[in-house]
Formats: structure tokens, sequence, C-alpha cells
């Protein structure tokens, strides 16, 4: 460990690459407006005349080491109330790639432009806002550490466009107040994304590297404002809403049923950059249905959080620990295993930079008590400190409580009545991003539990433009619980006997890993082929005792081309040592054992400019003791940007030896999508699943009457697949308002 500790900061300390980014070679000027401005996409106004615009973007996909031979100009201005930019994409047609009018829709699939700001220019946390050709809007915050955006963050800004025959141009007015900032700090980090999907290329306005993302925080340029800002004041949003519903329950004998609800979403700006959350007796019945998967494995399978109220800021909570072992996972927060919702019956999140460095957030949520499920308080409280130029300390603590009267025929387990967490991580991150060295210990507190309760980590990973990896080691001992959290090698499914009538039944037991990713990519200079990745990985996880539980290596060869379609072929060995029995759907159990097997698997994916779009994999190989054929297909037909119709199938056939039997599984999926408009949007979900022998509707419609502000018409339906005999169905109406003061 100690020679580990060494080679990092020896790493950290050497310059790993030639970082071509300098901020003060990108300079944006903000202007300030005198003239009341009309947000038409014209330009006329005075203020856009003496606007000095920026341009000769950089080209950041496939290559990063040239600039784009597509034109973007870009200009700034400002009043009291919003932040301006007159943006012109110049193309050479009026044709765009536009798969839906619906929000939040990322620039990866379509043709547009994206603003991302850091306001704060400490390079801590930041907001995105893009625009599409057909005035499509979608907006995001991320922070320093986030690998993937979401969509989630909602507030209220606006846009307009006018396309030409060689151009598109987007006007975009941002509240000041949207964006929590000091009104002292006239200086703000900024770039400038730009997605043109005909020729699979994306720029940007800075020159990033081509394995970091556009939105790095690492590689803004300079917005500097003409003069002082003016302090916001009253930022408060008040999001009521409105449900009725009608449901029925045939499963457990319950008849049609109808229930109204109320209850109230506020979001306020105790300082320019720290904001307040709260919610009474939230709803969440718009959310879209999870997408159901196979699970062939062992453990449960990590499902990502789709409620809004706990996206903001969400990574201040949850980015500790590593996929997929966080000890703070919001879904642990109103709803059950089967995710089926438990009421909350309030909450409050504090959440924001409190200085130019540091960064808060605390949260307390109460729910009410459900069938055996008592009521529960949870509080959770983490800190930020960024030092350097990108390093991270941050630590945080967890606290769930079982409040009230336990329902009757409810869990008297102690390990029940409380869970507690304590943890903190450091991140060592170099200028250039490019070094990585990460560690961390956390620490689980429960009445009689008082050893075998931690869990720490330790790692390394240069992400360079030719080679990218890491090694992670993580220890979990026997006895750490996260009670808000998801650590799922620590239950095993299993049972402890040879019985088809076997109980749902966990075995518990501490284990460490260690995993290790070398990937190498290879970006020809050639009009078809693009990038060429080799990688090679390995996932060694042994239990207690020093004994080796699972092992698995994995060699792979990834193929990108111009019109971006993709080939995937990955070979794997792995080796997994059962201590109990393993459960099959309605077969014989596996027998404790070491199993050897290999397999290998064909990915394709379709060009994604196209209106039928063909995605499918194919996987042969073994099974533990069985042979397997896995087939996914996915086919997508779309009239852009109106209609798109996926159908996905997946089919699992699984040849035991003849004592054990042949599983079959299916898992079908068709969605329909409209958009008949940038405010009216219907979506159906139907889910075929086998395994969990449940069929699944969902119909979703949702008009945008105001900005932020919607109808939504939501049908649901539940069916077992083996006799289509009804499970549950509800039929919900909910209306909600976005009032800003």
């Amino acid at each position: 460990m100690n020679k580990l500790f060494v080679l990092t900061f020896l790493c950290l300390g050497a310059k790993a690459q030639q970082i071509r980014h300098n901020p003060s070679d990108y300079f944006l000027k903000a202007y300030k407006a005198e003239e009341e401005m009309t947000l038409d996409a014209e330009g006329t106004e005075a203020v856009w005349q003496r606007a000095i615009a920026i341009g000769d973007f950089w080209q950041k996909f496939p290559t990063s080491d040239k600039k784009t031979t597509t034109k973007t100009t870009v200009k700034a201005a400002y009043d009291d109330k919003f932040l301006y930019f007159f943006i012109e994409a110049f193309d050479s047609t009026n044709n765009y790639i536009a798969p839906s009018l619906k929000r939040d829709q990322s620039l990866t699939e379509q043709d547009g432009v994206a603003v991302v700001l850091d306001p704060v220019n400490k390079k801590t946390n930041g907001f995105g806002f893009a625009c599409t050709p057909n005035n499509v809007q979608s907006e995001y915050q991320y922070a320093n550490t986030d690998s993937e955006l979401s969509f989630a963050w909602d507030n209220k800004w606006f846009s307009e466009t006018k396309r030409y025959g060689d151009r598109y141009v987007i006007e975009m007015a941002i509240p000041f107040k949207t964006l929590r900032f000091n009104a002292g700090n006239t200086t703000w980090g900024i770039n400038f994304i730009r997605s043109d999907r005909k020729k699979n290329e994306f720029s940007t306005w800075t020159n990033v590297p081509v394995q970091f993302q556009g939105i790095d925080l690492g590689y803004f340029g300079t917005l500097q404002f003409e003069g002082e800002l003016t302090q916001q004041k009253g930022n408060i949003s008040l999001i009521p809403y409105l449900t009725t519903r009608t449901s029925a329950n045939p499963e457990d004998g319950e008849p049609n049923s109808f229930k109204a609800n109320a209850g109230l979403d506020a979001k306020i700006a105790v300082s320019p950059s720290l904001n307040l959350d709260l919610t009474v007796n939230p709803d969440f019945s718009q959310v879209e249905v999870d997408q159901q998967v196979t699970n062939l494995t062992r453990f449960s399978i990590f499902f990502p959080e789709r409620r809004t109220f706990f996206l903001e800021n969400s990574d201040i909570f949850s980015e500790f620990g590593a996929p997929p072992f966080r000890p703070f996972f919001s879904r642990r927060i109103g709803l059950d295993k089967n995710a089926q919702p438990i009421p909350i019956v309030f909450g409050a999140r504090l959440s924001g930079n409190l200085t130019d460095k540091t960064r808060i957030g605390v949260m307390n949520m109460q729910t009410g008590a459900k069938d055996d499920f008592a009521a529960q308080n949870y509080t959770a409280a983490s800190v930020h400190q960024r030092f350097g130029s990108r390093s991270v300390l941050k630590g945080y603590f967890l606290n769930r409580d079982a409040t009230g009267t336990q329902p009757e025929g409810g869990m008297e387990d102690p390990l029940e009545k409380y869970g507690r967490n304590l943890g903190g991580e450091l991140n060592l991150i170099d200028k250039s991003g490019s070094n990585q060295f990460w560690m961390g210990y956390h620490h689980s507190f429960k009445e009689n539990l008082n050893s075998k309760n931690a869990f720490y980590q330790v790692g390394y990973g240069h992400f360079g433009e030719f080679y990218s990896g890491f090694i992670d080691y993580d220890y979990f001992g026997q006895n750490y619980h996260a009670d808000m959290g998801f650590i799922n090698r620590l239950e095993t499914f299993s049972i402890t006997g040879d019985t088809y009538d076997y109980p749902d039944t966990t075995i518990r037991a501490g284990f460490q890993q260690a995993y290790n990713e070398n990937n190498f990519t290879f970006r020809p200079k050639d009009k078809s082929l693009v990038q060429l990745t080799l990688g090679q990985s390995s996932y060694l996880v042994w239990f207690a005792d020093g004994s080796l539980s699972d092992r698995a290596h994995a060699y792979l060869a990834d193929l990108k081309f111009r019109n971006t379609v993709g080939l995937n072929v990955e070979f794997r060995n792995s080796v997994e040592n059962l201590r109990y029995y393993f459960p099959l759907p309605d077969k014989k159990p596996l027998a404790p054992g070491k199993y050897k097997y290999n397999n290998v698997t064909f990915l394709f994916s379709g060009d994604t400019r196209k209106n039928v779009i063909l995605n499918g994999s194919l996987v042969l190989g073994q099974y533990y003791n069985a042979q397997i054929k896995q087939y996914n297909l996915s086919v997508l037909l779309r009239k852009q940007p109106f209609i798109n119709a996926t159908l996905s199938a997946q089919f699992n056939d699984l040849k035991f030896p003849e004592e054990y039997g042949r599983t079959k599984l299916w898992l079908i999926g068709p969605k329909i999508e409209a958009t008949f408009s940038n405010k009216l949007f219907w979506t159906s979900f139907l889910q075929f699943n086998t395994q969990q022998n449940n069929f699944n509707i969902n119909s979703r419609i949702q008009y945008r009457y105001s900005p932020m502000s919607d109808f939504f018409l939501v049908y649901s339906d539940n069916y077992f697949t083996d006799t289509l005999t009804n499970k549950n169905r509800a039929i919900i109406f909910k209306w909600n308002y976005w009032l800003t003061l």
C-alpha cells in the first residue's frame, strides 16, 4: 500500500501531458443593455450591434486537436434581470437531426448548442442550458466530479429560434435568479458546446481534450461583465400540486377507490448561492417508471433516482463510495425494496455553495407508516471542501430512525431501530484532470454491532487521450450497514437447502475486492472509422477469510464510425465460488462449488441519425454450469421530430444439465413517444417480464400550459405474465403550477 501512495504522488507531481487550455485565451465580454430586450432571435437591439462575437470553435469529437469547419458565433449581453446570448450556428442545410420536441433531450442525440456556466468561477459546480433549432430546451446542474448529466434539475428560462437556409439562430434569456451567484463577482467561467449530428461532430469554444466531457469545469473560458451586477432578491418559487386518483388492487382484494391529494414544493434562495428546498406531502406519480432488466446475478440491481426533489445538487450527498457501492442512495427514502411508494410527510434540503470553495448539503425527510413499515426520519449532512485546482476533501453523516408506533405485524428486529453512517473521502486531481487519486473511510453504527462495521477504499487512475485506466480496492466488513445507501454484494440471494420450495433468503458476509481497467484508444485519420478502443479489465473478490469468491477477466474491442455506427466485441472469463445454494427460477437450485465459465458478447449499434435504427447484441457461452444464448434486439422507428416508436426484446435461453432443466426468460418492452408540439407530449411504455412475472402498462399525457407548469394524465396497469390476471391499476390526474415570487 505504501508503494501505491508513493507512485500516486509522483504521478500527481509529474506533467503527464501537454495542457493545451489557457483560460486567458478564451474571453467573452457581456455588454449592458440599456434598452428593453425583445426575445425574437433577430438581434436588432443596439446592444447586439456593439457586442463583439466569439467563434472559432475547436473540434471536441471525434478528435480535439484541430479547429472545426462548422462555424458558430456567440454574443453576450445582460440587464438587471437576465443574462442574454445571441448564437448563430452556421450550416449548409436547413434539415437537422431532431428526434423529439420534448424538453430535456441530450445533445448527443440531436443538433443544438449548449451554454455552460460557472457563476462562482471556482470550478466547484456548473449550470447548462441547451437549445435546438426547434427551440427545444434542456437544462442541467452538475459538479466537477459528475460522470453523467441529470436533466432532472428544472428552472424557468426563455429562448427563441429562427431557421435560415445557411444557419439557425438562438437567442436565450437566462434569469439571474436561476443561477445563484454573488453580485460582486463579475467574472464567470463559461463554455459553449455545439452538436452537429449530421457530421457526428461535437465542438467546443475552448480546447477540451477528447477524453473529457465538454462541460469539464477545468476547461472553461472567461465571461466578463461590462459593469456590476444587480443583487437578486426575493428568489422564491412555489410549486403547488393537486392530484386525483382512481385505483383498484385485485391481487390484494382491494376494490375500486377514489382519492384526492394536494401538496407543495418550494425553492427559496437563502443566499446568492445557497438554496432551500421544501416539500409537503410530495407526489411523484408523473415520474416515468423504471426500465426493467433481467437479473442473472446473485445481487440486487441499481435503479437510478428519478424524483426531481432529490436531484438538485444531489452529488453533494450521493457522490461517496464508487458505483455500485453508495453509502447514500436517495431511492431508499420513500420507496420500499420493490420500488413501491411509502408516503413522505415532509422534507427540507439546504444545498449549494457556502463559500467559493465550500459546498454543503443538509437534508431531513419524514415518511409515514405503511403496512409493516414504521414511520421513518432520515437526516443527511455533507460538506465538500475544494483545494488546489480540482482536488476535494469531503465528509458526511447519515441517520435513519424509526419514529412513531410500529405497525401491527411489523418487524421487531433491533437492527431496524436506527442506522447511522459517518465517512470521509479525499480526491486528489491534478490541474489537467488526467491523474486522480482517491481514498475514503466509511463507518456504520447499529445497535449491538461494534465490530466489522467499516468500509474503506483506495484507488488511482490516469485518464489520457491514448491510455485511460484505473485501479480500485475496497473492503467491506460483514456488519457494515447502509440503511440510506446501496451496497449490493453484502447480501447474497441464497437458500439453505436443496429444495424447490425455498424461502426468500439472503446471506450476509463481508468481502474485499479489487478492480482494474485499462483502455487504449486509437483515432485513425480515416473518413469512416473515427475511434478504436482496445480494453482489458479484471475483477477480483475475496471472502472475509481471504479465499476467492469471484474472478473475472474481460477483453474488448470497440469501434466507432463516422456515421455513428458502433461495433463491440468482448470476451469474458469468469470463476465464481458459491458457498450457498443459488436459486434458479422454478428450477433445482445450483449447488455450492466452484464454477468456471467463458462467454463472448457481440454488440451492434445503428446509425442514430436515421429514422430506422437497429441495435442488437448476442451473448454466447456458459453461465455457471449452463449454456447461455442471450439475444437483444431494439428497433426504433421515428418520424422526426414527432413520433418515436421503439420495440425492444431480450430472450435468455439457459440450458442447464438434465437434473436442472432449461430456463427461458423473456423481457419485451415496446415504447411510443409522440410530441405534438413543444407543449404537448404522450408516452406509452409496455414491459413484459417473465422473470418478474409482471406485465406493466404505463401511459402518460403531459401538457405544459405555462413554463414549468403542467397537467399530467397517467394510466398504470400491472398483470401476471403467466395468466394475464390483473394485479392492480390506477388512473391519475395531476396539476402543478410554478409560481415565482
